[in-house]
C-alpha cells in the first residue's frame, strides 16, 4: 500500500511549528476581519450545498424506493405467475369431467384472500368454469381479450392490465393467465382475478420520501394502484406524458403539468416479466427545487458581504489561506505517513494480504504477504510490486477465475465483494478476497482495494462437517433398514409362531365343561397377537419402506399417502408431475423424509382436513409442494418464539435439503393453511435424459 499513497506524501515539508510562529506575528484583528470575509461566503455556500446535498438526496431515496417496490412487484407477480402455471398443471384437468378441478381450485381460491376467482378459458375465449360461481352456471365472454390473444400466441403464462369494474362485485380486478396444454396442444387458459390490494400494499408501505407520490401503470397505461385517492383513480388511463415516457425508455424521468398548472418532477421504471407494467414517483418541482432557490439568495448575499471585505483585506487574506494551506499540508503529510505505518503494523499483525485492481488498464499492485498467499515469486523484501492481472488470475484455479473476477466488478455498483476461492493447483488451498471502491474521490471507479485472509483450514472444516453430515445421514438410514430387517424377519417370525402355536392349543383344551371359557380366552390371545404383527409391521414400515428401495420414490410416496389418509383419516392428494425416473439414492431418501416430516408436522399441529403433495421435475431440479388447509400461524412469530418441536422438525427439514444443495421456503397466515416450497437441484446424469437446450422450464 505504500505505492498507492505515496504519491499523496509532499517530497519536501516546511516545518508546522516555524509556519505557526509565523502566523502567531499577524494582527488579531487583520485575522478576525479576513476570518469574516470567508465565513460570510462559506456560510452561504454550506446552505447552498446543503440545499442541493438535501435535494439529491430526496431524488436518490425515490430511486431507491422506486427500485425496492419494482422488485417486489416483480417477485409478487412472478409468484402468482408460477401459482397459476403449477394449478394449470394439475392432474384433475385431464378427467373427463371437471367436477375435481373445480373443488380443487375452490379451495385454493379460498386460501388466498387476494384472489377473486379462478376461471377456465376455452380457446374460442368463452368462460368454462368460474369457481365464484355454480359448476355448469351459465358462463359469458372473457375479458381483456389482448392479454387472452397473448397467451394464445406465446403459451406462456402472462398478466394483463387491470379490468373494468365488475358488474356483480363492483371491484377492478387484474387478470393473471397460464395455458393449459396437455400433448401439445391448448386445452384451457387458466385465469386468476387477482384484486389490486397487494400491489397497494407494496406501494403505500414502500417508505417513500415526504411529497413523493407514487402510482403503477399497466401496460395499456391504465392506473393499476395509488398512494393516495387510489379508489377514485383505478383503471383511468394516465396522462399521455406518462404513456409516452413509458413508450420512449424502459426507465427514466419526465416532467408533467398538472391539471391545475403545476409541474411535477418523476421518476419511473418498467417491472421485469410484466410486459409493460411500470411504477412511477413525483413531487411537486417547486417543493423539490425551493430550498435551492433560498439557499441560492443565501449564497448571493454572503458572496456580496465576502466581496466587501476582500476589497480592503484581499492582500493579507490571501496570504493568510496561503500560510495556512502549507500549514494543514504539513499536518496531513506527517499523519499519513504515522498512518500509513500503523496500518503496516496492522496488516502485519493480522496476517493479511493488501492488493489493488485497476480493471481499466488491467493491472494489479499486490503487498508482498498477498504475493505469498498466491504463490507468486518474489521476496518480502521487495515491497508491493506491480503486475497483470492476468498474472493474478494465472495463479487462481481455473474453476474459480471467473468467480473472482466478477465479484471485484461488482464493486463497481457500490457493493463490498466478497468471493472465495482456491489457488492454483498442485498446492490449493482456500484463500477469501474482500474488496471496495476507494473512497477517497469518485474518479477511480474501475480501481478495486481489497484484502486477502487464509481460511483454508475454515473452509475444510465446513467440508468435513458437510461429509460428516451425509455419513451420518446414510449411518441413520443403514440403522433404519437393519431394525425394520430384524422387526420382519426375526420378531414378525417370532409372532407367527406363537399364532401358530395359539392355534395347536385348540384341540387340547378337550370336551370339559370349560372348554368354551378356554376357546375364548384362546381367541383373545390370537388377536392380540395378531394386533402385535400388524403393529410391528406398520413400525417397520415407517422405519424403511420396501417399497422406496424396491420401487422407487413415487411408489414410496404414494403408498406412504395412502397409509396416512387411512390411519387419520385426512385427504392426501399426491400428484405426481413430469418423468418418473429412479434418482439417486441421497436425493430419494432426502426427498421421502422431507415429505413424511411435513406430512407428519400437518397430522401432529394442524388440524387440517386436506393436505396436497406435489412433486415436480424439471430439467435440472427437483420440486416439491406440501400444502394443507388447517389453522396456520404467523411465521414471524414461529420464527421468535419457543416452538422446539415444531422448529425441529423444519430445521431436519432444511438440513436434509442443504446437503444437497437445496432450499426451503414457508409460506403460512392464521386460518389459512400452509405452503412448503423445497428445490432441490439434479444432476443431469441422474435424470436418464439429454434435455433440449432449446427448451427452458
Amino acid at each position: 500500500m505504500g505505492v498507492l499513497l505515496s504519491h499523496l506524501i509532499p517530497t519536501r515539508m516546511e516545518a508546522p511549528t516555524s509556519i505557526s510562529r509565523r502566523a502567531a506575528r499577524r494582527p488579531l484583528i487583520l485575522v478576525f476581519i479576513a476570518a469574516a470575509m470567508p465565513l460570510a461566503l462559506f456560510a452561504g455556500w454550506v446552505v447552498f450545498l446543503n440545499a442541493q446535498q438535501q435535494r439529491r438526496g430526496s431524488q436518490a431515496a425515490a430511486v431507491e424506493t422506486l427500485d425496492s417496490v419494482v422488485n417486489r412487484l416483480a417477485s409478487e407477480i412472478s409468484l402468482q405467475l408460477e401459482i397459476a402455471e403449477t394449478i394449470a398443471a394439475s392432474a384433475t384437468l385431464d378427467k373427463p369431467d371437471l367436477d375435481a378441478f373445480y373443488r380443487e381450485a375452490t379451495r385454493v381460491n379460498e386460501a388466498r384472500p387476494l384472489w377473486q376467482t379462478i376461471q377456465l378459458v376455452d380457446p374460442d375465449g368463452n368462460q368454462v368454469l368460474d369457481v365464484s360461481r355454480p359448476l355448469g352456471d351459465g358462463m359469458r365472454a372473457t375479458a381483456d381479450r389482448e392479454n387472452f390473444e397473448q397467451i394464445l400466441k406465446t403459451r406462456k403464462p402472462a398478466i394483463g392490465g387491470i379490468g373494468p369494474r365488475g358488474p356483480i362485485t363492483g371491484k377492478r380486478v387484474v387478470a393473471v393467465r397460464a395455458p393449459v396444454e396437455r400433448d401439445g396442444q391448448l386445452k384451457f387458459v387458466l385465469t386468476v382475478a387477482l384484486v389490486p390490494d397487494a400491489i397497494s400494499q407494496i406501494l403505500k408501505s414502500a417508505g417513500a420520501p415526504a411529497g413523493w407520490v407514487g402510482f403503477v401503470v399497466d401496460a395499456k397505461g391504465n392506473i393499476v394502484a395509488r398512494t393516495f385517492g387510489e379508489q377514485s383513480e383505478l383503471g383511468q388511463s394516465a396522462s399521455a406524458t406518462v404513456r409516452q415516457a413509458i413508450a420512449s425508455a424502459p426507465e427514466g424521468s419526465y416532467v408533467k403539468t398538472t391539471p391545475a398548472g403545476e409541474q411535477v418532477d418523476s421518476i419511473y421504471k418498467v417491472i421485469p416479466g410484466t410486459s409493460g407494467w411500470s411504477v412511477h414517483f413525483g413531487i411537486p418541482t417547486q417543493e423539490l427545487n425551493g430550498p435551492v432557490q433560498r439557499s441560492a439568495i443565501f449564497l448571493a448575499g454572503g458572496g456580496v458581504l465576502s466581496f466587501v471585505l476582500a476589497l480592503t483585506l484581499a492582500w493579507y487574506t490571501i496570504r493568510d489561506i496561503s500560510l495556512r494551506r502549507r500549514e494543514q499540508e504539513a499536518q496531513a503529510a506527517l499523519a499519513l505517513s504515522a498512518s500509513e505505518e500503523r496500518r503496516r503494523l496492522t496488516i502485519d499483525a493480522a496476517d493479511l494480504g493488501v492488493f489493488s485492481c485497476d480493471f481499466a488498464s488491467r493491472e494489479a499492485i499486490v503487498s508482498p504477504r498477498a504475493r505469498e498467499m498466491l504463490r507468486i515469486d518474489g521476496s518480502r523484501s521487495e515491497g508491493d510490486t506491480i503486475l497483470p492481472m492476468d498474472r493474478i488470475l494465472s495463479c487462481i484455479d481455473p474453476a474459480d477465475q471467473r468467480n473472482f473476477e466478477a465479484s471485484l466488478l461488482s464493486c463497481r455498483s457500490g457493493n463490498v465483494a466478497i468471493a472465495d476461492f482456491r489457488t492454483a493447483p498442485p498446492h490449493s488451498r482456500w484463500l477469501r478476497a474482500s474488496g471496495r471502491l476507494s473512497r477517497i474521490d469518485d474518479k477511480n471507479l474501475d480501481v478495486v482495494y481489497g484484502v486477502i485472509l487464509d481460511i483454508d483450514e475454515t473452509k475444510r472444516a465446513e467440508l468435513e462437517r458437510q461429509q460428516l453430515l451425509r455419513r451420518l445421514s446414510e449411518a441413520e438410514e443403514n440403522e433404519r433398514r437393519r431394525i425394520a430387517r430384524e422387526l420382519h424377519d426375526q420378531i414378525g417370525q417370532t409372532v407367527t409362531g406363537l399364532l401358530l402355536g395359539l392355534k395347536n392349543l385348540e384341540p387340547l383344551l378337550g370336551t370339559s365343561p370349560k372348554r368354551k371359557l378356554g376357546l375364548e380366552r384362546l381367541n383373545w390371545l390370537q388377536g392380540l397377537a395378531r394386533g402385535i404383527g400388524r403393529d410391528i409391521h406398520q413400525i417397520a414400515s415407517d422405519l424403511r419402506p420396501t417399497a422406496l428401495d424396491d420401487l422407487g420414490l413415487y411408489k414410496a410416496l404414494e403408498a406412504f399417502c395412502a397409509e396416512i389418509q387411512r390411519r387419520f383419516g385426512i385427504s392426501v392428494d399426491f400428484q405426481p408431475l413430469g418423468r418418473r425416473d429412479r434418482l439417486g439414492q441421497d436425493v430419494e431418501i432426502a426427498v421421502y423424509r422431507a415429505v413424511q416430516e411435513a406430512v407428519n408436522n400437518v397430522v401432529k399441529h394442524a388440524q387440517a382436513r386436506n393436505v396436497s403433495v406435489v412433486i415436480d421435475r424439471r430439467t435440472a431440479e427437483l420440486r416439491i409442494v406440501v400444502e394443507d388447509d388447517g389453522n396456520g400461524f404467523d411465521f414471524q412469530e414461529f420464527s421468535q418464539g419457543e416452538s422446539r418441536h415444531a422448529k425441529l422438525g423444519l430445521s431436519v427439514i432444511e438440513e436434509r435439503l442443504t446437503l444437497l444443495g437445496g432450499s426451503l421456503a414457508i409460506e403460512s397466515e392464521p386460518g389459512h393453511g400452509t405452503s412448503l416450497f423445497m428445490r432441490i437441484p439434479v444432476p443431469i446424469e441422474e435424470m436418464g435424459y439429454v434435455p433440449d437446450p432449446d427448451h427452458v422450464d
